[in-house]
């Protein structure tokens, strides 16, 4: 577009933003976006060298998994000094496992990249897209004196950003799609966009971007609810491969008592398989020593998630047992913050 030092990288994997109506069918349709700026004409306006490239073909957010993540980070690495920014056009439904995944993925990352979508294609005349578009741009091109204002993996929707790995979908309708509940959103959009800078991810030394590639899938999440059965527990703990647990517990962390629960828990255990504590809460955090329930499954060896969501937690893991970490090192690596994913009481938060 216009020739300046600010450039962003466009990557448009499908989803409904990149949709627009068939005139003859009225069918929506992916629309090619290297012909961006025919459907979004304002970012000429913008001022700054945007490129696009997209996934092809298009992909609905429900198909998108760990092979469409390596393919993101690939895609960002081989750009990565080529571009000030980025931004990830996501469907909607998955972004927040994607977004949160690459927090991970892309170690030392210093530059923004910023996930964003719609709720309504991009050619409809009350769409969402352009405006989450549009500020997602401006924010994945901000600097402030020289380096960028944003340097990590966030998702921009409905005026406001949040770390990607603090994120949650919320609603199918509205909007308003996506909270951080348990985290403060990095920024605001108005009239003006503006940042919480202590609120935002830095890292203490400045390296050089280490792409990671390897992602281990053998994890599973097991959400409790009144009635579960050992039939249903043991069938999960004893999936062939299993290395991994997210389990979403009730409250602060608590879970039933019964022997036969505690005991296939501690078994699983003592079979390496890691299992972490979430809780089924939107908001609040894991607090296992709070109530005798939470206690007994700290005793049986599982480890605490603190306030991070299940798409942190499954993606997490993920990459942990991806990259030949054992149990325990993958237990030590559960219980800190990497990449500002939780907070740990008594910490000091980033």
């Amino acid at each position: 577009m216009t020739d300046t030092k600010t450039s962003v990288l466009i990557i448009y994997t499908g989803g409904t933003i990149g949709m627009i109506e068939n005139t003859e069918t009225g069918i929506l349709e992916p629309f090619n976006f290297d012909h961006l700026l025919d459907n979004v004409p304002e970012l000429k306006r913008l001022g700054f060298s945007i490129s696009t490239i997209q996934f092809d073909p298009p992909l609905d957010s429900s198909e998108i998994g760990p092979d469409c993540w390596v393919r993101l980070v690939r895609m960002i690495s081989d750009n990565y000094d080529l571009f000030d920014g980025f931004v990830v056009l996501h469907g909607t439904d998955t972004m927040a496992y994607t977004a949160s995944a690459l927090s991970f993925m892309l170690e030392n990352l210093g530059k923004p990249v910023i996930f964003t979508g719609s709720q309504l294609p991009i050619g409809m005349l009350r769409t969402d897209g352009k405006e989450n578009l549009i500020t997602a741009i401006e924010i994945a091109a901000a600097k402030e004196n020289g380096l960028p204002v944003v340097p990590e993996v966030c998702i921009f929707f409905e005026n406001h950003l949040m770390r990607a790995n603090r994120t949650t979908k919320m609603s199918a309708e509205n909007f308003n799609a996506f909270r951080s509940f348990n985290y403060p959103a990095l920024a605001r959009a108005g009239v003006h966009i503006r940042y919480d800078v202590n609120l935002i991810y830095r890292p203490v030394l400045r390296k050089p971007l280490k792409a990671h590639y390897l992602m281990d899938t053998n994890v599973v999440v097991l959400k409790l609810f009144p009635g579960i059965t050992s039939q249903t527990v043991q069938g999960i703990l004893n999936i062939p491969g299993l290395k991994g647990v997210v389990m979403e517990t009730y409250g602060s962390g608590n879970a039933p008592t019964a022997a036969w629960f505690i005991d296939m828990l501690r078994d699983a255990v003592g079979r390496g398989i890691v299992i972490v504590n979430v809780s089924q809460c939107l908001s609040g955090s894991v607090q296992m020593d709070l109530y005798g329930t939470g206690n007994r499954l700290k005793e049986a060896g599982v480890v605490s998630g603190y306030d991070c969501t299940t798409e942190s937690a499954l993606t997490k893991l993920m990459f942990l047992f991806g990259h030949g970490l054992t149990p325990k090192e993958v237990k030590e690596h559960m219980d800190c913050s990497l990449i500002g994913e939780l907070t740990i009481p008594g910490e000091r938060k980033l």
